[in-house]
């Protein structure tokens, strides 16, 4: 699919003919989102640091479920449910939204890795770095090598993680080739990855591109959308855990493939589109151009 076609696909998919909610709804609902995201900075500002392991991962899903029910989401979970903390497991995903993050931590609160300019986000950088956030730059292709050692490590201590192997977010509507660069953590640490396959719906059970924050999408539009639905059903399907370092799962590239034909196949799509990973002479760790 070419960029624009994509686009014009994109903005389709944006467009809905169903019921919306009164101005009250939306007013109640955004107050309601205001006032759990300032629990949540309460707690990660004076309790969290106080709590065990157990119960920082109790309180982070317990409050990312009432978030989501402030905004009227509905979580739908499919596929095998892994314990709340899977030790030296790291999770990928594909990425629609904001809300993906607080979708898969209501279930499996893992540390995951972002890009670092979110670091510097006022507020919202801080709360994501207490929460043990790892930060990468993507501009530097080398720094994959560095948090791969890093990840490796707190995998093989017994942490969860989690990544967004696409790199940046869509509509929901497709998926795009995952890079395979922070796969290594996972040969590394002979890890188990678990593919987990998120599509928002519609009230009616249709997939959605109302939470999307895909392209040149703001925050505000994309929080808008979802404050106008009457309802919006977040479905979060555990794939099959893929265990690293056994045939015919022995490189980054292998398990890469193998993880995004799990989501391809739960997205209901085509899991034979080319990906876009190489090696480079330089740097094994890092993607070609």
């Amino acid at each position: 699919m070419t960029d624009r076609s994509s686009k014009i696909a994109d903005h389709t998919a944006l467009k809905t003919h169903l019921p919306l909610t009164a101005a009250p709804t939306r007013l109640l609902r955004l107050f309601c989102m205001c006032w759990r995201f300032l629990i949540g900075f309460t707690i990660l500002t004076f309790r969290y640091p106080r709590l065990s392991r157990e119960q920082q991962i109790a309180a982070i899903s317990r409050w990312c479920k009432q978030f989501l029910s402030s905004l009227a989401l509905e979580a739908r979970v499919t596929g095998q449910l892994p314990e709340v903390f899977p030790g030296n497991t790291l999770l990928v995903s594909n990425h629609v939204s904001w809300l993906d993050i607080i979708a898969l931590a209501a279930f499996t609160p893992p540390r995951f890795v972002a890009k670092k300019e979110i670091r510097s986000w006022p507020v919202v950088g801080w709360m994501i770095a207490r929460g043990g956030t790892l930060f990468i730059d993507r501009g530097n292709r080398r720094d994959a090598g560095r948090v791969n050692q890093i990840m490796a490590e707190s995998l093989k201590q017994g942490d969860c993680l989690c990544v967004f192997p696409e790199g940046t977010t869509t509509t929901g509507h497709h998926l795009l080739p995952f890079k395979s660069s922070l796969f290594e953590s996972a040969i590394l640490a002979n890890s188990t990855v678990l593919p987990i396959t998120l599509r928002y719906l519609d009230e009616h059970g249709n997939l959605t591109a109302a939470p999307s924050y895909a392209g040149e999408t703001t925050f505000w539009q994309s929080l808008t959308r979802l404050l106008k639905l009457r309802k919006i059903i977040v479905e979060i399907h555990y794939g099959q855990p893929l265990v690293s370092g056994r045939e015919p799962l022995l490189t980054r590239f292998e398990l890469s493939e193998a993880a995004r034909h799990d989501i391809a196949v739960n997205l209901k799509q085509s899991p034979d589109t080319p990906d876009t990973q190489a090696k480079t002479t330089a740097d094994p760790q890092v993607e070609a151009p």
